[in-house]
């Protein structure tokens, strides 16, 4: 029998009833991407099939993109850090292995599972600002559309993989 998805496996620990979405979707890409991912070469993780984006590409920017919101969500700034990680994001590098990249994919979820497990639901429609241009959003928006984009990478590295 096989495992139920994320959000039939019960609530997450510790997680605020609102924010259970959010770690079940996390998760369940992690899951995802691991069982895609772990199988590939570095050849084929920097392989872009038709003109495309590569897996690395899309697992990078996947973990960049879910520190940078969630960033932007406890009402930070971007460091220079994680300035550098984004522009870094589109380069291959033939020197990270699928184990490298899933490692710090990883590592990414689990950091924003502690700060939703820290995140009051009191404090989910607080304005926040985002990027330069200090476009408007919420706590709540940030941390979905989070979720959100993380899942729509989780899916283009499904699809990547099936064009190896």
């Amino acid at each position: 029998m096989s495992t139920p998805e994320v959000w039939l496996r019960g609530p997450v620990e510790n997680v605020p009833p609102l924010l259970q979405p959010v770690a079940h979707a996390l998760l369940q890409c992690r899951e995802e991407i691991e069982a895609h991912v772990s199988p590939l070469t570095a050849a084929e993780l920097w392989r872009a099939p038709h003109r495309g984006a590569s897996v690395g590409y899309h697992l990078r920017h996947a973990a960049g993109s879910l520190d940078r919101l969630f960033t932007y969500a406890r009402g930070a700034r971007l460091s220079d850090a994680q300035r550098q990680v984004l522009e870094q994001e589109s380069q291959p590098d033939p020197d990270l292995t699928a184990d490298d990249l899933l490692a710090a994919f990883d590592a990414t979820v689990e950091r924003a599972l502690d700060q939703l497990r820290e995140t009051r639901e009191t404090t989910l429609t607080q304005a926040r600002a985002v990027g330069r241009a200090q476009l408007p959003s919420t706590v709540i928006g940030l941390l979905f559309h989070a979720a959100e984009h993380t899942q729509r990478h989780a899916g283009q590295i499904a699809t990547t993989v099936k064009m190896l």
